[in-house]
């Protein structure tokens, strides 16, 4: 996957690429011709006393050198641009591709690991494209000019090379290849530290209410210790590479001087050429050294590329077909014989489901935890799709509607309301962006927010801070109701969304919405029977089925599953009571 992903992801920049092998190859050059320079110098300016030669192929060895830096720093910079903008793409993709995943998605990769397959495993594989572009590009031309101009100076010495860039090769392999299992194993356990820290910022007042902070510390210590010892894994063999290549690079040295100096006692070679044979070899060996380099970053990088192409290549099970079709705003959901079994699941949770929920009527759902009650609502927004039956909205089958469409009928306050950094206007008008302050001050009023916000220091322009956490649970749920009703959708869903809210405060909410919002569909997912005496019908769900349906009069006597529940809550009342 790694190297596909690299050629795409590279493609649209081939001219700033082209560039940097260019440049690369004149760097090289001069490089490799810098060793034939001093040659000359030795044996035709040194040996003979000539020191005009020599300082005219000193001057021109200078003015090589600053060709070759000035070529250095090119090939870097386009490299480096290459490099960011490879990452910028990908996390880029990433983004996009998310945003079409369904919930069942999300859940099967988990948050923690989408955060690192977007930072950590794009950064591997941007470092590896820079690397390339600095390193790699010159290994190739270093190699085959250096290996032609060292047989030019002595071919008899040229056994050596055949003996050490092997050599080099079979220790660099051997130990990428003991390195690759180690790397895949680091980013599946950084996944987990992730996963550990993301619970423990966000259950703060939880482990602190309970003193788990010693809990928590040897969680956060246990997953630190199994990223620490696969990267000391890969860490001890990536230390002894470079010893290794060393060793090699020292003893070919050697070799070279010990036989050089035999063939020059013969008269068979000169000094100048025995030095410029040495600094070829090294050149040649340090280039494989630091391809060395390289290598170390392609097994990490190839195990981030895959998890990268496996989020890339993931489809979501929620599809838009070219030909969907608009949702017309009648604001009516039906529910025809509705099945939904979660991926990998024995058990429907939803099964048999019928109803239908009309413009200007208050549909409520209630039941025990488990029920299916969430699941079913949200089928209507189609973040699932359902396995059986049909979902209509406006008389469109979801699966057929234009999924723009279908959300913009849609105002949806979730079980737990999440608030983005910004202001509360921001955060409002998230709901509709072009929503004037008076349109936010009328959502406001029936969310029963309009007092605490203008409260606040700035009103409307108050920072709130990510998630919502500089307001009370409750000032955060009538946001984010005020924010559904900003949008001013046909078919509003309140997934109980008022269990954070006392019950005063409930029923001025639900008294307003009764008063100013008589024209969308309500559908109201609710926990306290108070909450839902006024609804036009209540399903009442148990183990993902509706038992009963009718108004609260209605399943009052009809009904021993709503009695029961209604019961349970009177008697919890007289208890606080």
């Amino acid at each position: 996957m790694l190297w596909p992903l690299l050629v795409s992801s590279v493609k649209p920049y081939w001219r700033l690429l082209v560039g940097v092998i260019v440049f690369q190859f004149a760097q090289a050059m001069v490089n490799l011709y810098l060793p034939t320079l001093n040659a000359d110098i030795i044996d035709k300016g040194v040996a003979v006393g000539d020191t005009g030669y020599i300082w005219r192929m000193g001057g021109w060895m200078l003015l090589l050198s600053f060709v070759g830096i000035a070529c250095t720093i090119t090939a870097v910079y386009f490299g480096a641009k290459i490099a960011m903008r490879v990452g910028r793409d990908l996390r880029g993709d990433i983004f996009g591709r998310v945003g079409t995943f369904s919930e069942a998605e999300v859940q099967r990769f988990g948050a923690p690991s989408l955060i690192t397959r977007t930072s950590n495993d794009v950064q591997q594989v941007q470092m590896l494209v820079l690397m390339t572009c600095t390193l790699l590009m010159t290994t190739p031309f270093t190699l085959i000019g250096g290996i032609i101009l060292a047989l030019e100076q002595d071919v008899e010495l040229s056994w050596i090379m055949a003996v050490a860039i092997p050599l080099l090769l079979v220790i660099v392999s051997l130990i990428v290849w003991r390195m690759v299992p180690h790397f895949r194993r680091m980013q599946v356990r950084i996944d987990g530290i992730n996963r550990v820290l993301r619970e423990q910022l966000t259950g703060i007042r939880v482990v602190r209410a309970f003193v788990r902070e010693h809990v928590e510390e040897e969680r956060f210590g246990d997953a630190n210790d199994l990223v620490t010892e696969s990267a000391l894994k890969a860490g001890r063999l990536m230390a002894a590479m470079f010893p290794l290549v060393l060793l090699v690079v020292n003893i070919s040295s050697a070799a070279v001087i010990w036989f050089g100096g035999y063939r020059i006692d013969a008269g068979e070679m000169q000094v100048g050429a025995l030095t410029a044979f040495l600094s070829y070899l090294i050149q040649i060996l340090f280039s494989v050294l630091m391809a060395t380099f390289l290598f170390v970053l392609v097994p990490r990088a190839a195990v981030s590329a895959d998890r990268i192409g496996e989020v890339l290549s993931t489809r979501s099970t929620v599809t838009v077909d070219d030909a969907a079709v608009e949702v017309p705003s009648t604001g009516e959901v039906v529910f025809e014989d509705v099945t939904f079994t979660y991926p990998g699941a024995e058990q429907p949770v939803l099964a048999g489901i019928s109803f239908t929920a009309r413009r200007g009527t208050t549909t409520a759902i209630i039941g025990s935890t488990g029920a299916g009650k969430s699941t079913l609502v949200n089928l209507i927004p189609r973040l699932y799709d359902a396995t059986g039956g049909t979902v209509r909205v406006g008389g469109v089958d979801v699966r057929d509607a234009d999924l723009e469409s279908l959300w913009t009928r849609i105002g949806v306050v979730p079980q737990r309301p999440y608030l983005f950094a910004g202001t509360v206007a921001s955060n409002l008008r998230y709901g509709r962006e072009e929503a004037t302050d008076d349109e936010l001050w009328e959502a406001l009023a029936i969310a029963q927010g309009e007092d605490f916000v203008r409260a606040m220091p700035e009103r409307l322009d108050t920072p709130v801070a990510q998630g919502g956490t500089t307001v009370s649970g409750g000032q955060r749920q009538r946001l984010s109701i005020a924010r559904a009703l900003v949008r001013r959708p046909d078919i509003l869903v309140f997934d109980d969304s008022f269990s954070a809210l006392d019950t005063a405060t409930d029923a001025r909410l639900r008294a307003a919405l009764d008063r100013d919002v008589t024209d969308a569909t309500v559908i109201v997912v609710a926990q306290r029977v108070s909450s839902i005496v006024d609804a036009d019908q209540i399903l009442v769900m148990e183990d993902g089925r509706i038992v009963d349906r009718g108004t609260h009069a209605e399943l009052l006597e009809t009904s021993p599953t709503y009695q029961e529940i209604v019961s349970t809550q009177l008697r919890a009342e007289e208890v606080a009571g």
